[in-house]
């Protein structure tokens, strides 16, 4: 049993666990009209993380709740994309922090216009100064405890795109809202899923497109020093919204700018 609840139906009720503890996850999805991107993906994600937090869902009602707020709400966006996020928490009971006897999840649906896409060209990003900590039995999961992400958007100056995230011995491993892929000489590299708060989708699908054309990639946390080696071709931000987004300055430091991830790796072929 699912309870949706829409945009325009009932709000929330105050005792719902994923607003009182974070305890559930979300997906954020990028439409075009009524049609989704990385579909398969997002419902492969959320339906697997979801029996790893032990919240009861299936894919055909989270798949048949896309197709209907694709209907419901893609006249209201015109011709220009729009994002779905899919909230899904555990719903109400429980004592504290135990769980209910009984399992009823909610499914919170959202919508809003597609942000503004950066230039071509690469963007600037900055290094957080926020420490990122990972749960290794909840890495990758896109859960709703995000509050170190909202700390670290605390430090945004208005002129970069992204903060990138470190842990406390200073390896990088994500950007508050975006994974990191890197392109070296003769490989890629991108810090493996055990290492990381959320592993996108569109990390997995670039990985993916990459294996399938034949290139190395080498999953290992980052080390700064990577990013000043001869070998550097390039820094990615990749997340389901954006797409993939070159970083041509990272704080004071000038990057190379590589256009090889995109001409390899094109979301828009994945629209279900």
């Amino acid at each position: 049993m699912l309870n949706v609840i829409r945009p325009d139906g009932n709000g929330i009720s105050a005792t719902d666990r994923g607003l009182a503890y974070g305890d559930g996850l979300f997906e954020t999805i990028r439409m075009r009209g009524r049609q989704a991107l990385l579909r398969s993906h997002h419902l492969d994600r959320m339906v697997a993380d979801a029996g790893r937090l032990g919240i009861p869902v299936e894919r055909s009602d989270l798949d048949a709740e896309i197709t209907r707020s694709g209907c419901d709400l893609a006249s209201r966006y015109g011709n220009d994309g729009w994002v779905l996020k899919l909230v899904l928490t555990r719903g109400s009971g429980g004592r504290g922090y135990r769980l209910p006897v009984e399992c009823v999840p909610n499914l919170i649906v959202i919508s809003s216009p597609m942000p503004t896409l950066p230039a071509p060209g690469g963007v600037v990003a900055a290094l957080s100064q926020f420490p990122l900590t990972v749960n290794p039995r909840l890495a990758g999961i896109k859960t709703l405890n995000r509050l170190e992400q909202v700390m670290a958007s605390r430090e945004f100056s208005g002129e970069e795109f992204e903060l990138i995230m470190a842990n406390a011995d200073g390896q990088l491993l994500e950007g508050t809202r975006t994974n990191l892929i890197v392109r070296m000489e003769s490989e890629w590299v991108t810090p493996p899923v055990e290492s990381l708060a959320v592993a996108g989708v569109m990390r997995q699908y670039a990985l993916e497109c990459l294996r399938a054309s034949g290139h190395t990639i080498r999953e290992q946390i980052i080390q700064p020093a990577l990013l000043s080696s001869p070998g550097l071709r390039g820094l990615y931000l990749v997340n389901s919204v954006v797409g993939i987004v070159a970083v041509r300055r990272l704080g004071s430091v000038d990057l190379p700018v590589d256009d090889g991830l995109e001409t390899i790796c094109d979301p828009l072929k994945t629209l279900e």
